[in-house]
């Protein structure tokens, strides 16, 4: 993922307007690893500082096409304006989420290049490992509703 414009999504007619006062988690809801991590992050995000959407929404498929992000390449994360993904977005999640979740920056410590290997690996197998599922069915009815 290149380096891109705070906020340049709010100047692309082809992305609908959305809140972005806090940061956006766009997950692939079929994937059953996928939605499984969602649903895990929306337990734990007991503050509720994360929103939430489906790469096959509206607003996760204009998003994907405004960076220029392949649906399999990885999950988007959007905080303050700014798109993180792979191994830099769990980092990022880690430290909103703060306390004991800091713990995970010690994994920084391996090479970019290593780690994201590694998540492209599971990405491209993660149907075929991990399976799909319905459309979000994974993410708990309470939790749903803040779906965008």
């Amino acid at each position: 993922m290149e380096p891109e414009i705070s906020y340049s999504y709010r100047h692309d007619a082809a992305v609908p307007a959305f809140p972005d006062d806090k940061p956006l988690f766009i997950f692939d809801g079929v994937c059953v690893l996928c939605s499984s991590g969602a649903a895990w992050l929306m337990r734990h995000d007991k503050r509720e500082l994360f929103r939430f959407t489906s790469a096959q929404s509206a607003l996760g498929l204009a998003l994907y096409q405004h960076y220029g992000v392949a649906l399999d390449e990885t999950y988007l994360l959007l905080d303050q304006g700014r798109l993180f993904g792979k191994s830099d977005g769990y980092f990022r999640m880690a430290a909103i989420l703060g306390g004991r979740w800091q713990i995970m920056q010690v994994f920084r410590l391996i090479p970019r290049l290593i780690r994201d290997y590694v998540y492209d690996v599971i990405a491209r197998n993660r149907y075929r490992w991990f399976g799909k599922t319905d459309y979000c069915s994974l993410i708990p009815e309470d939790r749903a509703k803040n779906l965008l």
